[in-house]
């Protein structure tokens, strides 16, 4: 019977030798992408913002910027959308929640489709009613 040899694992690397514990910077290309998927996924709410904000935060400056103004926009708007579709199910007035909650989330989506199109292009994209709750 012939033996395969284990794969050294030295600490922080995974079986193949890849490094596990730190990942680089982003390339200025990824960098885009990203703080462009933050843009675009205000249709989904303020969680892909929150997500890309967490995770590639410190690799890199467009992305972090990015993710946080979309994530200041989102935030607040998803807790007014959600409040309004609880507030939908009221007998005589939850008719006027309802569609203030989707008109609320057309607002928010077509807002990130804009400001993803612009971002995807590398400028900077603010958005013209934001709370800046995030620093």
């Amino acid at each position: 019977m012939q033996r395969i040899p284990a794969v050294s694992q030295t600490p922080g690397t995974s079986g193949y030798g890849r490094n596990t514990t730190s990942r680089g910077p982003l390339t200025p290309s990824e960098d885009r992408q990203w703080a462009t998927v933050a843009h675009f996924g205000a249709f989904l709410g303020f969680v892909p913002s929150l997500v890309i904000f967490v995770v590639f935060r410190s690799r890199g400056p467009f992305c972090e910027q990015e993710s946080k103004e979309a994530l200041n926009f989102t935030l607040p708007l998803t807790i007014v959308a959600l409040a309004m579709n609880i507030l939908a199910f009221l007998p005589v007035m939850g008719a006027i929640f309802g569609v203030v909650a989707v008109l609320l989330w057309l607002f928010m989506t077509i807002s990130g489709v804009i400001a993803g199109i612009e971002v995807n292009k590398g400028r900077p994209y603010r958005y013209p009613f934001n709370l800046r709750i995030i620093r």
